[in-house]
């Protein structure tokens, strides 16, 4: 009988080890010295160099993880297409990897579901690791894809995303776990972000965890949470974020905000304490059936400065707060300047405190036809950048 046992469990981990080698611990190997991916599934360990071309449509099967010491580059105008249902369908960038993702206005780089009938959380997102500093600690797990993330390099170089779309994501992994578009987890300022879309996602748009990276021109439209999120110690700089919630777009979680910004929940104390600059933002509410909790939520130790940013809500669309800062957990503290509201955004809701005023305005957005919106000039978010992406919005002209 012992002997019997003996043979079973080898079998079983021969099968297991086989099984692990054909699928999820698969290694990518595009040749020595790297080079182009040519098989259209991509699924397993990306250990050397290696490039995605435009000419082949990739159809993303499982986590696909770019190991540490290596660079994934993506040509201009390839589409990847993620196998929809999945809870392990993603990209992922390992701390001390690159992602080289440079996409054009002309030839956008996109990540969407291979559905027919594509809907939020279809698949997993984007997931980055980088070496710098979170109040989280030096060696920290993500709560998705199961990198470590944090360090002490501020400056360090996960590469470069420009011209990226990224639609259906936020696939749900459990009740405490839920990817966003794309998580930035410990990423330094030397990472290049700029002209990302992220639409229809079922948690976050974009999240930052730690890290410094800066982003500049980023629109999050139809997002089930919150469009714009971060926590553990961010202290990078965001600029122009255009965030929306069509009319329609009823996917929601309880407490979907514009902007959600955190420190540290458990020691609101903890440092780097996140104190993140914003610049040019305006979050969107069209959505008349789904309020968003709050414009902005500022909380748990965030010190947050943002100026020029415009909170609208069109027509029976609604806040339940335009500006919140008190917290259980500890309160946030925000310093605005040049900023409006327009439509039934509610009132602030103060804890820390806000230091500024926010103007009354009536011409900030304009809907002059169904389905057309148009912002004032130096208003908030400049919406031209986002020109590229083709995004619309849904919304009915009041008489």
């Amino acid at each position: 009988m012992k002997t019997f046992k003996k043979l079973l469990l080898v079998v079983t981990l021969v099968s297991i080890v086989a099984c692990s080698s054909d699928d999820d611990n698969r290694t990518i190997d595009p040749g020595k010295g790297g080079g182009p991916i040519t098989g259209s599934e991509l699924k397993g360990d990306v250990s050397s160099d290696a490039t995605l071309l435009a000419s082949v449509e990739y159809t993303l099967t499982g986590s696909f993880t770019v190991k540490d010491g290596a660079t994934l580059t993506i040509e201009p105008g390839t589409v990847i297409k993620a196998k929809s249902g999945r809870t392990d369908v993603f990209l992922a960038v390992e701390r001390g990897a690159k992602l080289i993702a440079k996409g054009t206005a002309a030839n956008p780089i996109k990540f969407t579901s291979d559905a027919s009938s594509p809907k939020a959380g279809d698949w997993g997102g984007i997931v980055i690791a980088g070496k710098a500093r979170s109040n989280k600690g030096t060696d920290v797990q993500s709560e998705v894809a199961g990198l470590l993330y944090g360090g002490t390099d501020d400056t360090d170089n996960s590469g470069e995303l420009s011209y990226i779309i990224a639609e259906y994501t936020g696939a749900k992994i459990n009740g405490e776990q839920e990817f966003n578009g794309i998580s930035f987890f410990g990423v330094g300022s030397s990472t290049v972000v700029n002209n990302i879309v992220v639409s229809d996602g079922n948690d976050d748009g974009v999240e930052f965890f730690g890290g410094s990276v800066n982003v500049t021109n980023v629109y999050c439209a139809n997002i089930a949470d919150d469009m714009f999120d971060w926590t553990g110690g961010y202290t990078g700089t965001i600029t122009n974020a255009f965030g929306v919630r069509n009319d329609g777009f009823d996917a929601a979680t309880d407490d979907p905000r514009g902007i959600e910004g955190d420190s540290n929940s458990s020691d609101a104390t903890a440092l780097p304490i996140s104190t993140p600059t914003l610049k040019n933002v305006t979050i969107l509410n069209l959505n008349p059936d789904i309020a968003l909790k709050a414009g902005a939520e500022i909380r748990r130790g965030t010190q947050a400065i943002i100026s020029n940013i415009l909170f609208a809500a069109y027509g029976n669309a609604s806040f339940g707060n335009r500006i919140d800062t008190k917290d259980d957990k500890g309160n946030g503290i925000l310093t605005i300047s040049n900023a409006s509201s327009q439509g039934n955004v509610g009132d602030d809701k103060v804890g820390g405190a806000i230091t500024g005023t926010v103007a009354v305005i009536t011409d900030g957005i304009t809907v002059p036809s169904n389905n057309t919106v148009t912002t004032k000039a130096g208003v908030g978010a400049d919406l031209s950048a986002f020109d590229w992406a083709n995004q619309s919005f849904v919304v009915t002209k009041l008489n």
